[in-house]
């Protein structure tokens, strides 16, 4: 296990010992974890690897640690006065079988910090620092920093300054060239500044913030169908002209993290959905009191072409594919009708594409949160 506080790393226990028989001795030890499948010498290249990359995401409160077993955050430091702190975590899925079988490492950071920090901003939290945790069978360190930084990018994207991470090298546990990621994020919110969705009402509208695809969700089933299709990821995508399936399919889950506090600054900004596992169908729900519905018009985006394509190869229904995936909005925002305007010019400013896609309606008797409607019209069947 390679702790890695990427600051400041210290130095391995090994390294005190000078010369002579004790030199002798740990090279000894070094050469016989490595024969055991565990190179130390890989972790140090990757620490090292790794240091400007942290360095390049330092933000205000982030230089309180100085190296050691953990890292310090300085909440004064990043002008906060009565914060309520908001911890997430997350993984890619997977997604990572398609990065690992396509050769394509450099998009997977930036779905595990996307997943992550996507889900504080929901509550109005500014993401404040990020943690990573790599393990591998056999640590390749040109992959394993390929990886990484798509990490410090995505956390340079977001103000999220990397602090601290962990490799862990475990011959045994992965197949060759398999590996998993993990990834945690703390945020912060002033206490009255908080969006819990509690004054969301009838009548309020709801925006939906355009996906850049899949994002990290749903590739159980994206593989299946793949592998029903009988498609290599090299193969020409059905759904993206000049790509390959993997490169199309590894497009990066979208950040939200700037655009989305920036509406919520314009003000009106009620209740936030970050669209991840479980769709549009019961992402929303977790957000809006039990006495409203959102009603969303399927006819008020176009279906984005990897959906349909999923849904005719794969045989997949509307009410699954709703379920199971974005479907093309991957992140929703109900907001107060005199403040839509507002708020959307905020979020276009920042580069969303919006559309408004429904609005909050009395919760019907059997209970359903989300009520998609002309999916028949809209999407394949």
């Amino acid at each position: 296990m390679f702790a890695r506080n990427l600051r400041i790393a210290p130095p391995p226990a090994w390294s005190y010992l000078r010369s002579g028989e004790d030199a002798i001795r740990s090279q000894n030890h070094r050469d016989q974890y490595r024969e055991a499948g565990v190179d130390i010498d890989a972790g140090d290249a990757l620490v090292e690897a790794l240091k400007p990359l942290a360095k390049s995401t330092a933000r205000a409160g982030s230089d309180a640690g100085l190296g050691g077993f953990g890292a310090l955050f300085d909440l004064k430091a990043a002008g906060y006065k009565d914060p309520l702190l908001v911890a997430t975590t997350d993984g890619v899925g997977t997604k990572l079988k398609v990065a690992i079988e396509s050769g394509r490492h450099d998009t997977v950071g930036i779905d595990l910090v996307a997943m992550c920090v996507n889900d504080l901003v929901v509550q109005g939290a500014e993401p404040l620092f990020f943690l990573d945790y790599f393990a591998t069978g056999k640590l390749e360190v040109a992959a394993a920093r390929t990886i990484l930084a798509g990490v410090a990018e995505a956390c340079r994207a977001t103000g999220c300054a990397l602090i601290g991470g962990e490799t862990a090298e475990m011959p045994g546990m992965y197949a060759k060239g398999d590996y998993d990621l993990a990834g945690f994020a703390v945020g912060a919110v002033e206490r009255d500044r908080v969006v819990d969705g509690r004054r969301v009402a009838v009548g309020d509208l709801v925006l939906g913030l355009a996906s850049t695809g899949l994002h990290s969700n749903g590739f159980s089933l994206v593989r299946h169908v793949i592998e029903r299709a009988r498609l290599g990821y090299d193969a020409a995508a059905p759904f993206a002209p000049g790509k390959s399936l993997g490169e199309a399919l590894l497009a990066p889950t979208r950040l939200y993290v700037r655009s989305c506090l920036a509406a919520i600054a314009a003000g009106g900004v009620r209740a936030l959905a970050h669209i991840t596992g479980g769709g549009l169908i019961e992402n929303i729900p977790r957000v809006i009191p039990e006495a409203v519905s959102v009603e969303i018009d399927a006819r008020s985006w176009t279906l984005p072409p990897v959906f349909r394509w999923l849904a005719e190869t794969g045989g997949i229904a509307r009410s699954e594919l709703a379920r199971v995936f974005n479907c093309g909005i991957g992140m929703v925002a109900v907001v107060e009708p005199a403040r839509a305007e507002a708020v959307e010019r905020a979020l276009v400013a920042h580069g969303e594409t919006v559309h408004r896609i429904g609005r909050v309606v009395p919760r019907p008797m059997d209970g359903a949160g989300t009520i998609l409607l002309h999916t028949e019209s809209a999407w394949p069947g």
